[in-house]
């Protein structure tokens, strides 16, 4: 899946929180906002109360079930930035999006 596959993916599932902005940052790959502001989700590489740094190819593992979200968290493959909060309830959202 591209990045803007995963976009329009995400956009379809309205996978948001509500009033926070989310970013995921892969790096060289970009990012992609997940806007619950705007209720949208877009390439943007704006400010957000939470940033979640990983690379492509590891969120990749992840969505394909080779990596769990908490082991890449725990070996510093996924970092947290900001409201830890988010990061948590946004593992509930991601799911819809599988």
């Amino acid at each position: 899946m591209t990045k803007q596959e995963l976009v329009q993916k995400m956009q379809e599932s309205n996978a948001v929180l509500p009033g926070k902005k989310v970013k995921l940052h892969f790096g060289d790959e970009g990012a992609i906002m997940l806007d619950g502001q705007a209720n949208q989700v877009t390439e943007d590489d704006d400010a957000a109360d939470t940033t979640i740094k990983v690379s492509w190819a590891d969120w990749q593992s992840m969505v394909a079930g080779q990596l769990d979200g908490m082991t890449a968290f725990m070996t510093g493959k996924l970092k947290v930035e900001g409201d830890m909060s988010n990061a948590m309830q946004l593992q509930g959202v991601l799911s819809r999006i599988k």
